[in-house]
């Protein structure tokens, strides 16, 4: 009989705090979307996790702002390769990104140049 009550007992009251939780997270996102900070955190974690600056890419490939186009290439080419042959991976995708960062500066300015 005491442990019917008891299951009972533990049975209701489980209810009752996950209703309790539900409530608070449905508040919790309502208040977020006033303000905008859902949306704001939002784009905050896709421009952190996709971008990379400049000067990482720079450091990456071993270059600095007055190397020519040409040079960058190359380094890539033989980072590239490097870690092809040793099978980083990691370090592969991340001179890659490098090159693409890179090359969203350096392509404007060449555009400038010849105008």
């Amino acid at each position: 009989m005491a442990a019917r009550i008891l299951a009972n007992l533990i049975v209701m009251g489980s209810g009752i705090m996950i209703r309790a939780f539900a409530q608070a997270y449905r508040q919790a996102l309502a208040n977020a979307s006033k303000t905008g900070a859902a949306q704001e955190a939002v784009e905050t974690i896709k421009r952190g996790s996709k971008m990379m600056t400049e000067a990482e890419a720079r450091q990456i490939l071993g270059v600095t702002e007055n190397t020519p186009w040409e040079e960058i290439v190359k380094r890539y080419d033989k980072l590239f390769e490097r870690n092809t042959q040793s099978g980083s991976f990691y370090l592969q995708s991340k001179v890659v990104r490098a090159k693409e960062c890179l090359e969203s500066v350096e392509k404007p300015k060449q555009q400038q140049n010849s105008s």
